[in-house]
């Protein structure tokens, strides 16, 4: 090989480490999928890319990706990329090379040395707009930066993926699933395993291992925040979340109308139970702001911050409020289209108390500071 192919072919290789996989976010060039590069004297390229699966939804995107790449290379002629698909040793050490050598899945977020900080987002009742609130939350905190992950855990009123833009399907590596990517945020749901728009009819043991396998078997990667979905009430997903994650903190998602605050309360007031620490309220549907500059309170006043108060006597840790989400019909549209609102329009009224919600959870510190230890006086 004449040396400056050779030169060509190392160049070619050096740009291919910036091409990123689409579903492990990792470069293609750390994960085994670079096949074969091969230059000819003419400075035409060649390059040979394994696929994970012969499914993968991405290869467009993946050969998209590589052709820029090579051809951005100085000196380089017409590109040509192959697909090929890796036999089943090599998506098993491609499994060990991402998760460990571990015969049995583990969750990640539950081992001790974990830096996630995993958030589940709680409400007592439904409709006071805790999935919107969510969805905003994970795209806001990608947006700067932050490596993130949502799981919808309300297996049976699912609305993550819609709400997130993405009818992507999960893609299984061995025994590994690679979570669909939408605006930066890594996101599973159990829509994204059902045909159309077919319900989910199962008991609690079925919730609670869906749960432990989208934690165990997904690959998240290193993530910053980890936003769980919870559905409404205190039943078997929050009774599992605090099982399988300890650790998990609960944000709670109130209205301002009292009656709906007096529900919500029960859903924070599980972490006396479980041990869980509270990161805060969210008070959405937080008045309409009006073409005059006024503000009509169509759910009432007082819920929020009656909800944050009560939480701090109860717990004996300060319960903050952490925003009041104004009533905004572009938070509707939104989540219909698949582009959360803090994307959509950032500076809107909405738009910046969310992304102002989502900075001071994202900048939380670690500690034990206002969680549980589950001590108790000894008896007498």
């Amino acid at each position: 090989m004449p040396a400056n192919t050779a030169d060509l072919t190392a160049a070619v290789r050096a740009s291919l480490s910036k091409v990123i996989d689409p579903e492990l976010r990792r470069p293609i060039t750390d994960v085994g999928m670079v096949k074969n590069v091969t230059v000819d004297d003419d400075g035409s390229v060649h390059v040979e890319i394994y696929l994970t699966t012969s499914a993968c939804p991405k290869k467009t995107e993946i050969s998209d990706r590589v052709t820029r790449a090579a051809s951005d290379v100085p000196g380089t002629g017409a590109v040509r990329v192959t697909l090929d698909v890796m036999n089943d040793e090599q998506r098993a050490e491609l499994r060990k090379q991402l998760r460990g050598d571990s015969r049995e899945p583990v969750i990640p977020f539950a081992q001790p040395g974990s830096l996630t900080r995993v958030y589940a987002v709680a409400s007592g009742k439904g409709g006071v707009g805790k999935s919107s609130v969510t969805v905003n939350l994970a795209a806001a905190m990608a947006a700067r930066g932050l490596s993130v992950g949502l799981l919808d855990a309300d297996i049976y009123g699912h609305s993550v993926p819609r709400m997130m833009g993405t009818t992507d399907r999960p893609t299984q590596v061995d025994s590994m699933i690679l979570p669909p990517v939408a605006h930066d945020v890594r996101v599973i749901s159990i829509a994204m395993f059902t045909q159309g728009n077919t319900p989910v009819v199962w008991r609690g043991p079925m919730l609670h291992r869906a749960l432990q396998q989208f934690l165990a078997d997904v690959y998240w990667g290193d993530l910053d925040v980890l936003l769980l979905d919870l559905p409404p009430g205190t039943g078997d997903i929050a009774i599992s979340v605090s099982q399988l994650i300890p650790g998990a903190e609960i944000l709670v998602v109130t209205t301002p109308q009292l009656a709906a605050a007096e529900v919500a309360e029960r859903a924070g007031a599980i972490a006396l139970q479980t041990r869980q620490r509270i990161a805060g309220v969210v008070e959405n549907m937080s008045g309409l702001l009006m073409p005059d500059g006024s503000t009509m309170q169509l759910f009432g006043e007082g819920g929020g911050r009656q909800v944050a108060e009560s939480l701090t006597r109860s717990v004996g840790a300060d319960v903050p409020l952490l925003g009041q989400v104004p009533l905004d019909p572009a938070l509707v549209a939104a989540g219909d289209t698949g582009v959360p609102l803090v994307l959509s329009a950032p500076d809107s009224p909405a738009g910046v108390e969310l992304r102002k919600i989502a900075d001071s959870l994202s900048s939380r510190k670690r500690g034990l500071a206002g969680m549980s230890l589950g001590l108790d006086p000894a008896g007498r």
